[in-house]
């Protein structure tokens, strides 16, 4: 059943910043990750080959892709193409994304 019904309380946990941790579920050719973002969290510029699209479940946060910058809130998605740098600074309250990527981030199963 673990297959097809994975169970949250044990995916894989990852503190990926300083208050931000996330909990990924992989499968073949795809991954989500819940990630939790604690007030004035920052997620550094980085960037990845990996293609990733996101979610902002609650909280909001500003939002820096490829140069341009939007303070995002709950419902509001976002699109990171594979190499673009990017970064996340929180805001004043816990935030919460759900980001889906393609490969899978290998380092996060």
């Amino acid at each position: 059943m673990a297959d097809y019904f994975p169970d949250p309380q044990t995916a894989p946990r990852h503190t990926i910043f300083p208050g931000v941790e996330i909990r990924t579920c992989a499968g073949d050719r795809l991954m989500l990750s819940l990630v939790r973002l604690e007030p004035h969290s920052v997620v550094d510029e980085h960037q990845h080959p990996h293609e990733q699209m996101g979610l902002v479940l609650k909280g909001k946060a500003v939002f820096t892709i490829g140069g341009q910058e939007k303070t995002l809130h709950a419902g509001d998605w976002y699109r990171i193409p594979g190499n673009v740098r990017h970064k996340v600074v929180v805001l004043d309250e816990p935030t919460e994304a759900l980001d889906v990527f393609t490969p899978v981030r290998e380092e996060y199963r």
